[in-house]
């Protein structure tokens, strides 16, 4: 990003009308107006081999161990301005102990909407070359792996370093613009998972990897907004805690706010910021396929602790006039882990999916799901602050 760019952007947000009242009544059905997919079986060229974890049984009709690293898990996405886009992957194939041999990575892709297909063009991996990792890692030339961290969500600051939600801590990682961690992973205070490298014996407060599913910049780009994806013990059931962390203090500043969720079996998937004190947030149930039933996008507002929430989108029920991807008129994002959001205008959203590659099977039964990019029309304008396509 230029300066020029920046302080143009800038200068429309100091001179943009007030916004409109974001208490008003919600949105109407939303729109499917793009959609594109990446092929499950889509691997790294020239990558290492993968999965040898997860036995030799077939998995949805693949058969693993892989020859390369799967392009998969997009559990994050950062939007650039040359129409790619960083999409982070998950940790790898669902959990600490079957993904020492996945290392972590953020893929860059391109989305052809007229072609209905997701290119990829490169990407990097992660790694910890200059030790800030104090706990030993799994592999001695300090790339990431799966078991390493389990990364759910990716921010990029205006100085074009990334921030990433781990969950096992659950922390907040530094890197730089080629995947390369610039300083200590950084803790959530009084909060540990069971995977967590510090807990000495002590109780975990939090579930099996339930940390920062979901994180948002401000847009200002000062601070970061991590939401976790479980309950902290001692928390009304169903309520998730989100943090602000200052960029400049390298700190918590103790605030915090509580998003309640619609079932205390439902997660949430990814956030973002829509301006000073509105973020949307996707909350999905643990379903896929036809038994699908809650894979929602909120509208929610820091100005009431009680995260107050405002329906904008509902993923299993999109209108989808022109027959997109081959659908009827009635669109479904029926998969089990959505998380992915990105805001491409006003009235247009970018959402993914998590294919948990291979295990997944929301689309089409016993068959893997690829990586689905669509984009969505709302019904009315989000009023969004400029400063949130920096």
């Amino acid at each position: 990003m230029t300066i020029t760019l920046g302080a143009a952007v800038l200068a429309l947000a100091m001179a943009a009308p007030a916004v409109a009242d974001p208490w008003r009544p919600g949105f109407d059905r939303a729109t499917l107006t793009g959609f594109a997919s990446l092929p499950a079986q889509t691997f790294v060229p020239g990558s290492e081999p993968s999965g040898a974890q997860l036995g030799t049984a077939p998995v949805n009709g693949v058969t693993p161990p892989f020859a390369g690293q799967p392009v998969q898990g997009f559990s994050g996405i950062v939007r650039r301005h040359d129409g790619t886009f960083d999409a982070l992957s998950d940790n790898g194939y669902g959990a600490k102990a079957n993904s020492a041999d996945f290392l972590l990575r953020v893929h860059r892709i391109r989305p052809d909407f007229r072609r209905g297909k997701v290119e990829v063009l490169g990407g990097f991996d992660l790694s910890d070359p200059d030790g800030h990792v104090t706990w030993p890692l799994t592999r001695t030339d300090r790339k990431l792996t799966g078991a390493d961290f389990d990364v759910e969500s990716i921010v990029r600051t205006l100085d074009g370093t990334y921030w990433i939600g781990d969950e096992f801590g659950p922390f907040l990682l530094h890197f730089s613009p080629t995947g390369r961690l610039l300083e200590a992973p950084v803790s959530l205070p009084d909060v540990k998972a069971p995977e967590n490298p510090f807990l000495d014996g002590g109780q975990p407060n939090l579930g099996r990897s339930k940390g920062f599913e979901g994180m948002a910049r401000s847009v200002d780009g000062r601070r970061l907004y991590p939401l976790l994806e479980g309950t902290v013990t001692g928390d009304p059931s169903g309520s998730l805690r989100m943090h602000e962390f200052d960029l400049r203090r390298r700190a918590y500043t103790g605030k915090r706010w509580t998003y309640r969720l619609d079932s205390s079996d439902n997660a949430i998937g990814d956030m973002i910021a829509v301006d000073r004190n509105r973020f949307l947030v996707i909350e999905r149930d643990n379903l896929q396929g036809d038994a699908a039933r809650t894979k929602r996008i909120y509208l929610v507002d820091t100005r009431d602790r009680d995260l107050r929430k405002t329906l904008v989108a509902d993923l299993l029920d999109l209108a989808n006039p022109r027959g997109l991807g081959g659908f009827g008129e009635t669109f479904r994002f029926p998969f089990q882990t959505i998380e992915d959001i990105v805001i491409l205008d006003d009235r247009t959203l970018g959402v993914l999916d998590d294919n948990n590659f291979p295990f997944s099977a929301g689309r089409t039964p016993d068959r893997p799901d690829d990586n689905e990019f669509i984009t969505i029309r709302l019904s009315r304008p989000l009023l969004a602050d400029p400063r949130v396509y920096l």
